[in-house]
């Protein structure tokens, strides 16, 4: 028997994806009726090179890339950033922070870690150290997707420049929760993606500083300056350059969710005193909380809530069907039982309160019943 929940289902995992923005949908669907390869000379084909052109400067532009710059759009910040990361050519040792996504990650497995604090911001100094040993580039998310903590970026590029390496940022998390200026910041290189801030999925970009040695890791057409082979995904691009757009001019009022988010951590402990908030003590974006329930496992509070009507994450990733403990935590040195208790609650620009008391009640009828079970 199917369990339909009475009430609307309440999304409170916007770190994962965010709703399509209509007027994006709209847009989208209009691109969508009209034939055209970007490549091709003809007039439709022009007519596609002018939309992918237009949300080429819009990217550029939300993200403070000076017109010398560069722009390539790709499928997705999986593949932004392994572009970044693999075709980049450079001769030395690479660091990356300890928390990065597991598309740097992978991307770079053998990198050096750059190791964290127990609020999970990258140590300056162990950084400083690392560099005085030799490093052509280094790797740093701008905000983390499981704790929403903000990472010291002018102050890791300052280290890097100093020492002659280059510095690429995981900008995915941060475009549309918190200020970001490329150029301002003095970033190499920067990945954003699409689907975090209201755009399609499987639509992403790679900015970069002018003159940078990259080499191509797809090849064929030469599309993207050459950068990146494939046709245009017209559509997508559209859709990112319009989300991307929107979400930097709603940037003021998107600041309201940190009282939201706060004064949802602080009922949520209140229920259960022991419940502990990861990156508490810094700052963090405004829709991020990642929380754990100590003796309940992500799994089953993610399941709970789900069942109630009510999406969240849990801190830790899957793969294969097998639960691992999550790197982020594990680099805060938070220790295993309490990291796998860690569910990630990320608020959305349209939730309102309703919603969240919705989940403070899932989530203390939770509690009561492994209480009771305990007893």
């Amino acid at each position: 028997m199917t369990i339909v929940p009475v009430h609307p289902f309440v999304f409170l995992d916007h770190n994962a994806t965010t709703p399509l923005r209509p007027a994006v949908l709209s847009a989208m669907v209009d691109v969508l009726g009209e034939p055209g390869n970007p490549s091709s000379v003809h007039a439709q084909g022009r007519a596609a090179r002018r939309r992918v052109e237009t949300a080429r400067r819009q990217v550029a532009q939300a993200l403070g890339v000076p017109a010398s710059g560069e722009i390539v759009f790709t499928s997705g910040g999986t593949e932004a950033n392994h572009l970044a990361l693999r075709g980049l050519k450079i001769d030395g040792r690479v660091l990356r922070s300890a928390i990065e996504h597991d598309s740097v990650r992978a991307a770079l497995p053998d990198a050096v870690e750059i190791p964290v604090t127990v609020d999970g911001i990258v140590d300056l100094a162990a950084l400083e150290r690392l560099l005085a040993d030799g490093a052509a580039l280094v790797s740093v998310m701008a905000a983390n997707n499981e704790t929403g903590a903000l990472q010291p970026i002018a102050e890791i590029v300052r280290l890097a420049h100093a020492a002659g390496a280059l510095v690429h940022c995981d900008a995915i998390q941060i475009l549309g929760k918190a200020p970001f200026d490329m150029a301002a910041l003095g970033l190499d290189l920067a990945t954003v993606s699409a689907h975090k801030l209201g755009g399609p999925q499987g639509m992403a970009a790679l900015a970069l500083a002018p003159r940078l040695p990259l080499r191509a890791l797809t090849t064929g057409g030469g599309q993207e300056k050459g950068y990146r082979a494939g046709t245009e995904n017209v559509a997508g691009i559209v859709g990112f350059g319009l989300a991307i757009e929107a979400a930097v001019a709603e940037l003021e009022p998107y600041g309201r969710l940190a009282g939201l988010r706060d004064r949802l951590a602080a009922r949520l402990v209140g229920i259960d005193p022991a419940a502990v908030v990861f990156g508490a003590a810094a700052s963090r974006v405004a829709n991020t909380l990642c929380i754990a329930m100590p003796g309940v496992k992500a799994e089953t509070q993610v399941m709970a809530l789900d069942l109630a009507g009510i999406g969240v994450s849990a801190g830790s990733a899957c793969s294969s069907g097998k639960v691992r403990i999550s790197h982020v935590l594990t680099a805060m040195g938070i220790a295993p039982d309490l990291a796998s208790a860690a569910i990630r609650i990320s608020l959305g620009r349209d939730t309102t309160e309703g919603e969240l008391d919705r989940l403070i009640e899932a989530w203390a009828a939770l509690r009561h019943r492994t209480n009771r079970s305990a007893a």
